[in-house]
């Protein structure tokens, strides 16, 4: 019996990475301390091994090891970039014709076969540089933004009503909240109380469980997967979806143009700053003067995964009493007043107090998908959707990256320096909103036509 909910799919993948991602940070972060001198940490303490004292000679030693791990982050980050871009594009193009189990198998291999990797290197103590290699064969097979994509082409081929489809999808953002809340929550325990090899080893268990899922329960979206996806080359499916990316602007009046164009822009540089800065909070915390355990750490995760619920109740609130884009401004701002507090935070208290801010952070990101998805017709989503998911990955990564190099280059001198950067890099999707609102009131008519336009084909459909 075959099964019509990618939702299992999506609760066990955000678990696996919710947990993953804390657990490869703080592996890493402790193999390179041990390596970089004789110091030890012991999972039992109940402190960081960390000095608040400059003076003291760890002190020196910890701004070292900061360095060194936001470098190797760099290096794994850079190691993903190429085939995660290559692969995400392709997969979820190809997906059109072959049915969406196809990415999502892929990018969970993948994710599986990393995860046991990195199982084995911590049960030996193999070099940790081995993990920038399975980093790369890992993102050959897809990433995560492969299997997001996936699930949601997934729920849009499976609902027919657009308001089916929406509650769908808000169920999504709130299982996501939940369950990387809770992993969040319990991770700093799984480290102190099972080590990091067992750990790693629950993360395989739960992308084993996922894996059988999508192959012998869930159903495929597309009852008769076209015939043309055995003749079609990866050189034919990359030209086929640049073309349909193409003739999406092309055939565009120059309302739709501007305004889609300017939708894509705020989207990805406020993606761009929250998913960059995002690893760096886990480096923050474990540096002096706050020196995080991995119990703090987990709790700080967990707040941080809040907001994704938090988001979906401030849309579902606010959309009683204001606009879309009001709500990616009050988003956007509250974000960006977020991270000039973080850049400032001395003590746990504060550290937990400045996630206050950030409870409407994924805000902005749902509401823009939104706007976007109102000024192209019903036949141009799929093609938007790959653009999308093509321009996340890439400003994602990009982003990862840049930031690493930016805290590596800047610890040493003032360690909040990032966040600050960040807060001013918000001010770019801030003014291109307030672009945004004008330019929609002018084409307001022809976004009114398209949704028209739009609800006349899903009908006829």
């Amino acid at each position: 019996m075959k099964i019509p909910f990618v939702e299992p799919v999506m609760c066990l993948s955000v678990f696996a990475l919710t947990l993953n991602s804390p657990l490869t940070t703080q592996y890493v972060y402790r193999r390179i301390w041990e390596e970089t001198g004789n110091y030890s940490i012991a999972l039992e303490s109940n402190t960081s091994e960390c000095a608040m004292n400059k003076s003291s000679p760890i002190f020196a030693f910890q701004e070292e090891v900061q360095k060194k791990v936001s470098l190797f982050n760099l290096q794994m980050d850079i190691s993903g970039l190429i085939p995660g871009l290559v692969s995400t594009f392709v997969f979820l193009s190809h997906s059109d014709h072959g049915g969406r189990k196809f990415p999502l198998i892929l990018s969970s291999v993948g994710a599986l076969a990393n995860s046991a990797w990195l199982c084995l290197l911590s049960y030996f103590a193999l070099p940790i540089q081995l993990l920038i290699a399975s980093t790369f064969i890992g993102a050959l097979f897809g990433n995560y933004t492969t299997l997001l994509g996936a699930s949601f082409a997934y729920i849009v081929d499976r609902c027919k009503e657009k308001k089916q489809r929406t509650i769908r999808i808000a169920i999504i953002d709130f299982l996501f909240g939940v369950v990387s809340g809770l992993t969040g929550l319990s991770s700093g325990y799984f480290i102190r109380g099972l080590g990091f090899v067992w750990s790693f080893l629950i993360v395989t268990v739960a992308l084993s469980v996922n894996l059988i899922y999508i192959l012998f329960f869930l159903e495929d979206s597309m009852k008769e997967p076209s015939s043309q996806n055995i003749s079609v080359s990866w050189t034919e499916a990359f030209k086929n979806l640049f073309n349909r990316t193409y003739m999406l602007f092309k055939n565009a009046s120059g309302a739709q143009r501007s305004l889609c164009g300017l939708l894509l822009f705020t989207m990805i540089t406020y993606f761009f700053v929250t998913i960059g800065v995002s690893p760096i909070f886990v480096l923050y915390e474990l540096d002096s003067p706050l020196c995080w355990d991995e119990v703090l750490i987990g709790y700080g995760s967990a707040l941080g995964s809040v907001t994704f619920f938090t988001s979906f109740l401030g849309i579902w609130l606010f959309s009683y009493c204001m606009e879309d884009i009001h709500m990616a401004f009050i988003g956007t701002f509250t974000t960006m007043v977020g991270m000039a507090m973080t850049a400032f935070a001395r003590t746990t208290l504060m550290m937990f107090l400045v996630r206050l801010p950030f409870l409407f952070t994924v805000m902005p990101l749902s509401v823009l998908r939104s706007m976007i998805s109102k000024v192209v017709r019903s036949t141009e989503q799929g093609t938007m959707f790959a653009c999308l998911a093509f321009l996340e990955t890439l400003g994602g990564i990009t982003a990862v990256s840049a930031f690493n190099g930016i805290y590596s280059a800047t610890v040493a001198w003032y360690k909040g320096f990032v966040f600050l950067l960040s807060a001013v890099l918000l001010l770019i999707p801030a003014i291109s909103l307030c672009v945004v609102r004008y330019v929609s009131r002018n084409a307001g008519s022809y976004v009114l036509l398209i949704q028209e336009e739009s609800s006349e084909d899903t009908s006829d459909r």
